[in-house]
């Protein structure tokens, strides 16, 4: 949950603020972190406080003179031990307390079973009851139930009463606080009929040391089982993390050496051998291959390396051995700023938490007092004293708050942990709710449509040859910076043309070239440059051009010792994938928009092309701007992340098209890490999916408390209706929650 302080004399977005991360032990419920919560924000130099109970930690923003160990100072005086995380620390694997959850409930069972097998086993076989007795006693049986009890308390249970009871002594009641009093209560009252039975009405002289052990057992038990869910969870960003190796071989003095990652440096020359795993971000300096960055990015197909060309810590190489320099190393690495910002998304608070956290806030207080109302009742109207305390301890065991706690953070951490294992890098865990409601999906053109870089599509003549236009043309254009021109330069490239040396070169801006090739004095622009150098156009050629500008083409023309002899049509090609993502936005029940500055002809065409609903051309930063606050809520808009940063940034959830390499976009939400445009259908669904699975999360918790607490205080009884049991109770909560992490597990397997 996430608290902003009211009384922050610097603002929430005061430059000064800084952000502090804190790991936190000890939370159960949903209660914990609503208590953490409330009091980091109460600090007035406190702007901003968010609790994660599925990953315990915390971020909190704040002012400068507030230090990182004193925040986590204040968490640990409520009883919860915190330490601050180091912000330029490569990140670890979170702790997986599977293990020691699993000791504790063993424990506990070995230690119920014999209790629970003297109370309940002459309910199965009524001979084994008299045998019992027989055999011991009544006296030492009821002493070693009492016994054995005591040490599941004192031992596995331990935890439930050092925590629980500090909190409720605080005024801060929380789940433990519940299993402290409902299973304390059982066995407080049992060991008063066996130690002081004269207290008791002989009526209600009845132990229940049995349900006092088995709801600490199942508690445990479930607590185990939430705890390998909870490391399933977070199974992705492990994975992440493990991706890069501990050793890579390192040229030192001209030898290979094998080194660990860690005491490499940026310059370092790493030898690469094929099939091994890139250890650092680099740049390939010798071989050439394939490197599979599917890992990462999500895409299948191997990305062609050679020299020049960067790599990634984290991928793997194929079949060629390469060298590599490197470039960057530990907290700086692509990789762990991707894991870096998918636990960001993992520890963000959903708008959708509001209504749990005001719920959460009184759940257990409200709790506590509805057991009381229990227990007066039923002394009151019912048969005995012990129907009373067995009533008030079902109530206190049944209720879970745990699960309300984890239905929102659980989805989270597992949808953007499947995200970025599908190359969708949430920047922002709020864009996964908003991106679920989205219903107009705008696009830029330029690198986001198109592939960013014009290509030559045809040639056009008349009085030359193709082949002889491209030869000069491109001999020209190659002492040029202009993309046309490079594209031009490109064409002959592939068609394997030699290009001639050029000079008298000379640009103009805004119309086009000129020079001299094979003593052959040439002109290469726009129809404006040849009609200010008194050129008249080629009627079949002007043809040409109309038609090509109106494809969306650019036409250049090419002029000859002052006669038009060619007209080259360039483009930049539509992304492959672009038709059918539009069409499946489209399916979807979704509008798209096309806000392009390149000329509306350009537009126009590429966006009839595709499909697209609305296409605007010919806008200014300013118009695109105006634009895009213009489509209103649930607005979404898809750009390149570099020349669209202010428009990402306007957007009400910003998609930039990004690579593996270069993901550090910051004006845009979520990253689609690939480049690959069907990202956005990607991540639209998955946003769909983590909000679907939340809202099952939030309705099997709150129906379960409001069905089974009236249950658990006997509504059901004056009907005829049984009075349910504490053990059942215990089972009951623990797999409440169990259900609430499993259900958001099958995120894990979305496709």
């Amino acid at each position: 949950m996430t608290v902003h302080s009211t009384d922050l004399p610097l603002g929430g977005d005061h430059p000064n603020l800084t952000v502090t991360q804190l790991a936190i032990e000890g939370m159960s419920c949903a209660a914990c972190s609503s208590r953490i919560t409330r009091a980091l924000s109460v600090r007035p130099d406190v702007a901003e406080a968010s609790v994660n109970l599925m990953a315990g930690t915390a971020q909190v923003r704040h002012g400068p003179d507030l230090s990182p160990d004193d925040l986590a100072g204040i968490v640990t005086k409520l009883g919860y031990p915190a330490a601050a995380v180091r912000p330029d620390t490569v990140p670890e694997p979170r702790h997986d307390d599977a293990l020691s959850q699993k000791r504790a409930f063993l424990t506990a069972l070995a230690l119920t079973l014999p209790v629970f097998v003297a109370e309940m086993g002459g309910h199965l076989f009524p001979g084994f009851h008299h045998w019992l007795l027989g055999l011991f006693g009544a006296g030492p049986i009821l002493w070693m139930q009492m016994i054995l009890t005591a040490l599941i308390l004192a031992g596995p249970g331990r935890g439930f009463f050092a925590s629980g009871i500090p909190a409720l002594l605080r005024g801060g009641p929380e789940m433990n606080s519940l299993v402290a009093l409902g299973s304390g209560a059982a066995f407080l009252f049992s060991a008063v009929v066996v130690l002081l039975p004269d207290l008791i009405p002989p009526g209600s002289r009845q132990v229940y040391f049995e349900a006092a052990a088995v709801i600490v057992t199942l508690i445990l038990m479930g607590r185990w089982l939430e705890a390998r869910a909870k490391g399933q969870a977070g199974a992705a960003i492990r994975a992440l993390i493990e991706l890069a190796p501990d050793q890579a071989t390192v040229l030192r003095d001209g030898k290979p050496a094998r080194l660990a990652v860690a005491d490499l440096a940026p310059g370092d020359l790493v030898l690469l051998a094929p099939g091994e795993r890139v250890a650092l971000d680099g740049i390939v300096t010798e071989g050439q291959g394939h490197i599979d960055e599917s890992m990462l990015t999500g895409e299948p197909v191997p990305a062609a390396k050679s020299p020049g060309d960067p790599v990634t810590g984290g991928t793997v190489n194929g079949t060629a051995a390469l060298t590599y320099r490197v470039t960057a190393t530990g907290a700086d690495t692509t990789l762990s700023r991707i894991v870096r910002m998918v636990e960001g998304a993992q520890n963000a608070r959903l708008p959708v938490q509001d209504v749990v956290d005001r719920i959460t806030r009184v759940f257990v207080p409200v709790v506590i007092g509805l057991a009381v109302l229990t227990f007066l009742l039923w002394l009151a109207f019912g048969p005995d004293l012990a129907h009373a305390v067995v009533a008030a301890v079902a109530v206190l065991i049944i209720a879970c708050p745990c699960a309300m706690g984890l239905a929102v953070p659980v989805s989270i951490m597992v949808g953007a942990g499947r995200g970025a294992q599908m190359g969708v890098l949430f920047r922002r865990g709020e864009a996964l709710q908003r991106l679920s409601n989205a219903r107009l999906i705008g696009f830029d053109k330029t690198g986001t449509l198109t592939q960013g870089h014009p290509a030559l599509l045809a040639i056009h003549t008349d009085g030359i040859t193709e082949r002889d236009a491209l030869r000069l043309a491109a001999g020209a254009e190659a002492r040029s910076e202009h993309p046309l021109g490079a594209a031009i330069v490109a064409g002959a490239a592939e068609q394997g043309v030699d290009l001639p040396p050029a000079t008298e070169v000379q640009a103009t801006a805004g119309r086009g070239l000129s020079g001299v090739v094979d003593g052959r004095r040439l002109l290469i622009g726009n129809l404006a440059a040849l009609t200010e150098s008194g050129i008249p156009p080629s009627p079949a050629l002007r043809d040409v051009a109309d038609r090509a500008a109106g494809r969306g083409e650019t036409p250049v023309h090419l002029a000859v010792d002052g006669r038009h002899a060619a007209t080259f049509a360039l483009a930049d090609p539509i992304r492959p994938e672009a038709a059918d993502t539009v069409a499946a936005l489209h399916r979807m029940g979704l509008r798209t928009a096309l806000l392009s500055g390149d000329v509306a002809a350009a537009a126009q065409a590429v966006g009839r092309h595709l499909g697209i609903d609305d296409m605007q051309g010919g806008l200014l930063p300013g118009d695109k701007l105006a634009a895009i606050k213009g489509m209103g809520a649930g607005s979404v808009f898809v750009g390149d992340g570099i020349n669209d940063a202010p428009a990402l940034a306007a957007a009400e959830t910003g998609i930039a098209i990004g690579t593996g390499t270069s993901i550090a976009i910051e004006s845009a939400d979520l990253v689609l890490m690939s480049g690959d445009l069907s990202g956005v259908v990607r991540a639209i669904r998955l946003s769909r999916a983590v909000m679907r699975n939340i809202r099952q999360n939030l309705f099997w918790a709150f129906a379960y408390n409001a069905a089974l607490i009236p249950v658990a205080m006997g509504v059901l009884v004056p009907f005829g209706g049984p009075q349910l049991s504490p053990m059942l109770g215990a089972g009951a909560m623990a797999l409440s929650s169990v259900s609430v992490v499993g259900n958001a597990l099958r995120l894990r397997a979305m496709r």
